[in-house]
């Protein structure tokens, strides 16, 4: 599933894409799934960090598994209104998120767009008309890292949400770059330039 900004983000190829996952990355994760617009909390710098990719000419696209659908803890009025809630914390900070794309599947479902599997990033690539390869990718999670390495992307892990744990735990890609969090990862991409 996707959702879109505006469909006038696919006119150009020429800007610069960036794949983000949402919990854990953008805003804080919960072991209950987020659940409600009111559970929607923003990471402190991430927004800041979306505006300023943004003004640099990142696209910045959002994939993320939703499973909480799946599994009747939301529906999808209610992942629409978390996201509202994004995009405007967003706009009030002067940035925006072009897409998101999400797996409302459960992990039994096996699905090709659950992370790690590429679909959700393949789907990105097909919809931006660019090639992943290179592309960064923060995820604080395995799967995140696995997804973003299927499709050749750059995998880049934030120690926010479940980024320590899966620091600790190990078995992510070797090419894999690792940030304190959103603002670090986003600042080293820029200063890169």
């Amino acid at each position: 599933m996707v959702q879109f900004a505006s469909d006038a983000v696919f006119a150009t190829r020429a800007a610069r894409l960036i794949v983000l996952d949402r919990d854990g990355v953008i805003n804080h994760d919960s072991d209950q799934f987020i659940k409600a617009p009111d559970e929607w909390r923003p990471i402190p710098g991430s927004v800041a960090a979306i505006a300023r990719l943004n003004h640099a000419g990142y696209r910045v696209v959002v994939a993320t598994n939703q499973s909480g659908v799946g599994r009747g803890l939301l529906d999808f009025a209610t992942l629409n209104a978390i996201h509202d809630k994004m995009h405007r914390a967003l706009a009030h900070a002067g940035g925006r998120i072009d897409a998101v794309f999400f797996c409302p599947h459960t992990a039994d479902s096996r699905c090709e767009c659950r992370k790690p599997r590429a679909g959700m990033l393949q789907e990105i690539g097909v919809r931006f008309n660019v090639g992943m390869a290179g592309v960064p990718c923060v995820g604080d999670g395995l799967r995140d890292l696995q997804a973003a390495e299927a499709v050749g992307a750059q995998p880049m892990l934030v120690l926010t949400g479940k980024g320590e744990k899966t620091l600790r735990e190990g078995g992510f890609p070797k090419n894999t770059v690792i940030f304190p969090d959103l603002a670090f990862a986003a600042s080293a991409l820029l200063a890169g330039e």
